[in-house]
């Protein structure tokens, strides 16, 4: 009987303690949710009263050309941002988890470009690049390197993959940090055990260390995944969406449409804008909880 009561005490205590994150979750995520999806519902221009119009500005959304292509440069931004950054940077933990001279001063330099703001990081890239005037203009002007003097910000084939490049660079160091993080926690008795067995650098790394890794892997993976969906810093410091509206992400989007005084309207874009955000999380963690279940 004491028993009894003592695990009720237990399982009262646990969700008294959880009441606080829950109320934070609420104020913070779940109210400001709701009013956003009134707000969507409504042709509010946030300063006059606003008139109910139903799913009005969804169906705008996705008649309108422009947003169905800032959708495209944004899941292709993505697409190409988030793997690159796993790729880098758990190449740049496995070579910096090696002990050699300077190993800590190489990490700090890695990771110094992602505590600096995107926007002032994209404006120092643009001052490398922009044409007539860019440091990399003036250097193959000067030695006659006629690669160095393109227009990498002027055209629409290029400009999105220069963001991405420029993205990758900047983050990579904060990828690498979580890798590091979860190498360093890999007990070392289990890579000895694997080498006197005779498993070979390419082996571990692929029977052992890659899966002791899984945790790093899915913090990695969710915050680049989020991070790329939501970019907007870079690009505005680097195109400002040009040339025209071929590198225009959501986010800028939706900030454009917000000045622009349709704020009924790019509260509609934002909340679709966190649909597409939410959707491939939730499917990724839906794999990784099916792929532990059957292991």
């Amino acid at each position: 009987m004491k028993l009894h009561i003592m695990r009720r005490l237990g399982g009262n205590l646990h969700k008294a303690m959880a009441l606080p994150a829950l109320l934070l979750f609420a104020v913070f995520f779940l109210i400001p949710l709701a009013q956003g999806i009134g707000i969507s519902l409504t042709d509010s221009n946030g300063v006059a009263k606003p008139n109910f119009v139903g799913l009005q500005n969804f169906a705008d959304f996705f008649r309108d050309d422009r947003a169905k292509r800032d959708i495209a440069n944004t899941v292709l931004f993505a697409a190409a941002s988030a793997p690159l950054l796993n790729l880098f940077g758990l190449a740049y933990a496995l070579l910096l988890d090696r002990p050699f001279p300077g190993r800590n001063a190489v990490r700090a330099i890695v990771y110094l470009p992602a505590v600096i703001s995107p926007l002032i990081m994209g404006y120092i890239w643009y001052f490398l690049l922009q044409p007539g005037r860019g440091f990399l203009h003036q250097v193959g002007e000067r030695y006659g390197i006629g690669a160095l003097q393109t227009d990498w910000l002027g055209s629409a084939s290029t400009t999105l993959w220069v963001i991405v490049l420029v993205n990758v660079w900047q983050y990579v160091g904060m990828t690498m940090i979580v890798y590091l993080a979860g190498l360093q926690s890999i007990p070392g008795e289990v890579l000895e055990a694997a080498r006197i067995d005779g498993a070979g650098y390419w082996t571990t790394l692929r029977s052992i260390t890659i899966p002791l890794l899984a945790p790093s892997i899915n913090i990695n993976v969710v915050t680049n995944i989020i991070g790329s969906l939501s970019v907007f810093d870079i690009i505005v410091a680097l195109t400002d969406g040009g040339p025209g509206y071929s590198t225009e992400s959501l986010s800028l989007y939706i900030m454009r449409m917000l000045y622009g005084s349709f704020t009924g309207y790019s509260t509609a874009v934002a909340i679709l804008l966190f649909l597409i955000i939410l959707v491939p999380v939730s499917v990724y963690l839906m794999l990784m909880r099916r792929r532990q279940i059957e292991a």
